[in-house]
């Protein structure tokens, strides 16, 4: 069973995304859980304890560069994943209005 945690940068001002809607989603896409980014850009999401299996985040990034007047190529940004028996999974989101990459957080 894990405990999920995300943060999102942007890029372009070296600055945490606040406010910055995400949702995470089983395999089958239903809904789990939904919520935004404090003003450090993070998020812990979900119930307290994930089971075993593929999981999916979407980030609302158009939103994010809408509120900051910057135009984007990506409205959303998916990533999905894999839950094993670890305790924490850490799923960090480093974008820009181009661009966007991930990585396994700690």
């Amino acid at each position: 069973m894990t405990h999920l945690t995300t943060h999102v940068l942007d890029a372009s001002t070296g600055t945490p995304a606040v406010e910055v809607r995400i949702e995470l989603a089983d395999a089958r896409g239903g809904v789990i859980a939904t919520g935004s980014t404090d003003t450090d850009g993070r998020l812990a999401l979900g119930p307290e304890r994930l089971e075993p299996g593929v999981y999916s985040l979407t980030f609302d990034t158009g939103g994010h560069f809408a509120r900051t007047g910057t135009a984007t190529f990506y409205p959303s940004a998916t990533v999905s994943f894999t839950v094993g028996d670890e305790p924490h999974v850490h799923v960090p989101l480093l974008l820009s209005p181009f661009g966007y990459s991930t990585y396994r957080g700690s």
